[in-house]
């Protein structure tokens, strides 16, 4: 745990949440984000730069209730060649949300609906992450296809198919559930 002025301010795997501190080692902590040894994330959330280094940060801690969707999830399950320029994040719509500069972060506003299906809870890179699965990512590439391009697309469901752990069964559930599931009949019946 960091130490300032001798007392220790209470850590999150690397994080320093305000919850955690007391009133002086919050007066500190925000001294120590002016002279450059701490960087505020977010009102309340400060990280060493050290912390930042990783390649995955903790999301529940920047986005409390954020989904890691669309191509940060494509990456997770290796579905495409395509390398995210920031972490997609599904929250609820109607929320509002203030973003750190850094980490890049591209929100996607989902209905609640949208967010009770096909979300598991897994570790990325040491921390545990609210990530939508593999067949709901799938759908998720199906259904913003003319957003990402139809290559991309095609190019998760090609991936996809050819992976011993799909569930077929599961995707078209899926795609039922997000009114694909013709686009996706079609895709399968022409062989991508």
């Amino acid at each position: 745990m960091p130490k300032y002025d001798g007392k220790e301010i209470g850590n999150t795997e690397g994080f320093m949440v305000r919850e955690n501190m007391s009133a002086y080692q919050y007066h500190q902590a925000l001294q120590k984000v002016q002279s450059g040894e701490l960087l505020r994330l977010r009102p309340g959330v400060f990280a060493e730069p050290a912390t930042l280094a990783d390649t995955m940060l903790d999301i529940d801690v920047l986005v409390p209730g954020g989904v890691l969707c669309m191509y940060s999830a494509w990456e997770h399950y290796e579905l495409t060649t395509q390398i995210p320029s920031a972490f997609c994040i599904a929250i609820p719509r109607k929320r509002k949300l203030v973003l750190p500069e850094f980490p890049p972060v591209t929100l996607y506003y989902w209905s609640n609906h949208l967010l009770e299906f096909g979300i598991t809870m897994t570790e990325v890179h040491g921390h545990k992450v609210r990530v939508t699965n593999l067949e709901r990512s799938v759908c998720d590439a199906i259904k913003y296809r003319n957003k990402i391009g139809l290559d991309v697309c095609a190019e998760i469901l090609k991936t996809y198919l050819h992976r011993t752990d799909r569930n077929i069964a599961k995707l078209i559930e899926y795609a039922k559930k997000l009114r694909v599931a013709a686009t996706l009949k079609t895709y399968l019946e022409i062989g991508i």
